[in-house]
Formats: C-alpha cells, sequence, structure tokens
C-alpha cells in the first residue's frame, strides 16, 4: 500500500496547522489514495517520524513524502532530506519517495487567477473597535442567557473579555446597588483607590479624567513590613455577627503582627484622601481585609467595593466575607480573579457611565 505524507512547517496557530489537514483530506478524496497523513517540522504534531510511523503501522511499503512549501529552501535541502535518509535506514524494507515542493506549477497560477479575478471575497482589516465589537459578539453568543441584571450584563463580559474565561459568567456576584453606585460614584468625580499597581496600569484613564476622577495605588516599592500589635485585619463576618470562614482558611480567630504592602498602601490612602469612592482590589487578600476593617471600624465609607483577589491562600475567604456585607459590592468566587478582573470590573463601569 502506498502512503502520501505532507510535511508542513507548522505553527503555534492551530488554524494554519489544520489548514493542511484539510487539504490532506481533500488529497485522499481526489486521488482516491487510501492512506494520507500530515506532519510538522515545528511547533505542532505529529512530527516526521512519527508520522512515518504511523504510515508504517497502516501498511505502507512506500511512502511518498511530500512537502507542501512554496519552493525549495533550507528546510528541504536540508532538513527533511536528512529526516528521508534517517528514516530509509530506520526502516530498510519501506521505500521513501521525496517530492519536489509546489514550486511554480500552472495549477497554482490558476488558482492565484481564481483568488483575484473570479472569486474575489477581499479579507476584511478590521479596526481595534471593530475587533472589540466583533469579541463582544462572540462572548454574548456563547455566554447564552445568565441570571444578571441587564446593567450588570455588560460588567461580566468586559471580564470575559479580558479573561477570555467564561466561568466568570457562573461566579462573579453583584450587591443589588453595586453597578448603580459604582457609575455614580465616577460620575461625582470620585476617585478610585487600588491595590497594586497592575490593577492602577489597567484601568482607562482616559475615561475617568472625564468626570476628573484619579486612580490612587498606595503600596509602596519596599518589602518593608510595619509591625502592629493593635491593629489585626478584620475578623470575617456573617449577617449574623462574627464567625464562619477565618482568615487563615480554617478553624480559630485570626491572629497577625504585620501588615503587607498592599495593606500599608490601603490604609495610607484612606489617611489621605477623604474623596475615595470606589475600591478596586485584584491582588491580595489582606488588602480587602483591610478595606472592610476601615470600613467596620473606622469610618471608611466608600461608593462601592470591586473584590477580587486571586490566588490559594485567603483569597477565597476574603471574598466569601465580602459577599456577606451589606454594602454595595462586586465580586467573584473561587480562587479566579486577579488585577485583570479588576481593572475589567471599573472599565465597564466607565464605560457604562460614558453611555456605552
Amino acid at each position: 500500500m502506498d502512503a502520501i505524507l505532507l510535511i508542513g512547517h507548522g505553527s503555534r496557530l492551530s488554524e494554519a496547522n489544520n489548514a493542511l489537514k484539510q487539504v490532506a483530506s481533500m488529497v485522499k478524496d481526489l486521488g482516491n489514495v487510501p492512506l494520507v497523513e500530515t506532519a510538522f517540522l515545528q511547533f505542532a504534531k505529529p512530527d516526521f517520524f512519527e508520522a512515518v510511523s504511523t504510515c508504517v503501522s497502516s501498511g505502507a511499503r512506500k511512502i511518498i513524502v511530500h512537502p507542501y512549501f512554496l519552493y525549495k529552501g533550507r528546510h528541504f535541502e536540508e532538513d527533511l532530506t536528512e529526516m528521508v535518509g534517517k528514516a530509509r535506514k530506520r526502516y530498510s524494507d519501506i521505500e521513501f519517495i521525496l517530492t519536489e515542493p509546489l514550486g511554480v506549477h500552472e495549477n497554482i497560477a490558476k488558482v492565484v487567477l481564481e483568488r483575484s479575478m473570479k472569486d474575489i471575497k477581499p479579507v476584511k482589516i478590521l479596526k481595534p473597535h471593530e475587533i472589540e465589537e466583533k469579541s463582544f459578539e462572540i462572548i454574548t453568543r456563547e455566554m447564552g442567557k445568565t441570571d444578571f441584571r441587564d446593567i450588570e450584563t455588560p460588567i461580566v463580559k468586559r471580564v470575559i473579555h479580558a479573561t477570555g474565561d467564561f466561568d466568570f459568567a457562573k461566579n462573579m456576584r453583584f450587591h443589588s446597588d453595586a453597578v448603580e453606585v459604582g457609575i455614580k460614584a465616577i460620575k461625582k468625580g470620585m476617585d478610585i483607590l487600588v491595590d497594586v499597581k497592575m490593577v492602577e496600569a489597567g484601568i482607562n484613564k482616559r475615561l475617568l479624567q472625564k468626570w476628573r476622577g484619579k486612580v490612587i495605588c498606595k503600596i509602596q516599592n519596599t518589602e518593608h513590613r510595619l509591625q502592629t500589635t493593635d491593629n489585626p485585619p478584620i475578623p470575617p463576618l456573617n449577617k449574623g455577627g462574627m464567625g464562619g470562614v477565618t482568615e487563615r482558611g480554617g478553624e480559630g480567630e485570626f491572629e497577625t503582627d504585620t501588615q503587607t504592602r498592599a495593606e500599608q498602601g490601603i490604609e495610607s490612602a484612606v489617611k489621605e484622601n477623604n474623596n475615595i469612592g470606589i475600591v478596586a482590589i485584584g491582588n491580595a487578600p489582606t488588602a480587602l481585609y483591610r478595606t472592610m476593617k476601615l470600613i467596620r471600624d473606622n469610618g471608611f465609607n466608600p461608593e462601592l467595593v470591586v473584590g477580587v483577589p486571586v490566588g490559594f491562600v485567603k483569597a477565597v475567604e476574603s471574598k466569601e466575607v465580602l459577599l456577606h456585607m451589606e454594602y454595595p459590592f462586586i465580586t467573584s468566587l473561587g480562587r479566579k480573579g486577579g488585577s485583570t478582573v479588576a481593572a475589567a470590573i471599573v472599565n465597564a463601569l466607565l464605560k457604562i457611565a460614558e453611555g456605552g
């Protein structure tokens, strides 16, 4: 039995590799060839020797190796020639034939004419805003129906757009007043306090400046940790009072004698600024705990708390605590979150405030 083995360069894009597989299927059908396999020189599987092994295992006695290249280059002259030589030694009872690449051929010229003259389908180059619009169309279609309110749905979509993760359509949670008060805070020109520089960098300053608000991040670029004995982070609260999930993620009372840099930054900003309307925590669970403590004990009163810290230690617990607060919040269940998510939520609020 004869086999044809099409060799492509290989790409990190699966669409490009799939194109060669589609050509192989056409060759098999058009030529009534019982076995047509594909292989790639790099970036994709199977490689040449894996494909040869498949052909041999399938009963091929002759393997016709066709390089799916436009011309003879280094890959043909050196790499492929060497690989075919090794295959001949490894499978001495199998006949190997290495063909010319596509090269210059009348049928290729006909394809060019067909694409250029007879069946013109111009490729549309999308502008940045068109790419975003197309992305949101796909997100809307794949999300399907959800239980979010109409005013909440754009925020969920923007988080999915920023992360590529549709799990957020299941795990995002909103206080009933969250979106409305967040928009109101933006339009009042209130500032947005964030825990880390990544959240600060991700927020659309151009939209925020329209309302004269600022993004504030006070985290220090130092590993210094402040000792404190009389100001422990907030113990978790349920609607019924103390108890439930603990900061340590287990049983017992929360204890600490240090503050993280993120906590220090939150506390410092709150002391210095009385115009904070939104707090957006995307990285540090301790910063979210500190925010909730300041609200509970120190009279801090932001309009909205966006709490989506990410990670395996304290992230889940801190968001569970926020979920039971009576003041407006936006959060996500579980370990997922991050600076990208926090910035996406704020940017969605800015877009809505702008009327988009």
